[in-house]
């Protein structure tokens, strides 16, 4: 039950496994290493050694399916890779959907932090930045709340950065304010929270981050009684797998403990 016996098959699987691998690792090479690249790099590796070495792999897992003890830590296991399967899929609907919820009022903006370089925004700051100037000027009456602290290697708050680049841009700073004080995403929207009560604003609120990040990013707010609607930043289409990755396990995460 476990054998592949077409040729073409295997070396298709395999193929596919290795291409999957290399969009898993490049973002390593630039830096990135969170959950999404190692999960997703460890599962393109067994994925590939399974089409490789399908011959002597099935037959060990029919030795190990031919005792009862054995049936029953492979039908566990089944049923494990199915559970996750559906699992992904179905949250990749949901982000799916979370990406298309655009704004159908004017609310404020609170833009998340993302990673600042001793040279600048990195790409998907930027990318961010860009989408959030397009909206405000859209929409010059909508206050805006940028959020992120300052790590222990970027040379000033993500905050602070996102804020020169709009009022570089053209945004009056009085719509601006800063939350420079947090350091991830649930932090992010705490902390703008804050913001809006001490401003006496809206807790309907429009959420700009890459659009991977939104369907978390409205758990989150919906768990502080914020309501979402989103604008999606651009996101390099070779960051896109790993990323994704890390959201379905960022979304169980939420599910389980949020």
């Amino acid at each position: 039950m476990f054998m592949i016996t077409q040729l073409w098959l295997r070396i298709f699987g395999a193929g596919v496994c290795f291409i999957a691998l290399i969009f898993f690792v490049l973002p390593m090479f630039v830096g990135i290493h969170h959950a999404g690249c190692i999960v997703g790099s460890i599962v393109s590796i067994l994925g590939a050694v399974f089409f490789i070495c399908n011959p002597m792999i099935a037959g060990k897992l029919q030795q190990i399916w031919g005792n009862d003890t054995g049936r029953i830590v492979l039908c566990v296991l089944i049923g494990f890779l199915a559970v996750s399967v559906i699992l992904a899929v179905a949250i990749s609907i949901a982000m799916g959907k979370a990406i298309a919820t655009k704004p159908k009022e004017e609310h404020p903006v609170v833009v998340l932090g993302c990673k600042v370089r001793n040279d600048g925004l990195s790409l998907m700051l930027l990318h961010r930045m860009q989408a959030a100037e397009t909206y405000l000027k859209a929409h010059p009456d909508v206050p805006v709340i940028l959020c992120g602290g300052q790590g222990n290697d970027e040379p000033m708050s993500e905050a602070q950065a996102m804020c020169n680049y709009l009022t570089e841009h053209g945004i009056d700073k009085n719509r601006i304010y800063l939350d420079d004080k947090s350091t991830n995403t649930f932090e992010n929207l705490q902390n703008a929270k804050e913001v809006l009560d001490e401003n006496e604003l809206d807790y309907d609120i429009t959420i700009v981050t890459d659009g991977y990040h939104q369907l978390r990013a409205s758990l989150i707010a919906s768990s502080l009684k914020l309501k979402a609607d989103a604008v999606s930043a651009k996101t390099s289409w070779y960051l896109v797998p790993c990323y994704w990755v890390r959201e379905w396990l960022g979304v169980c995460y939420q599910f389980i403990f949020g």
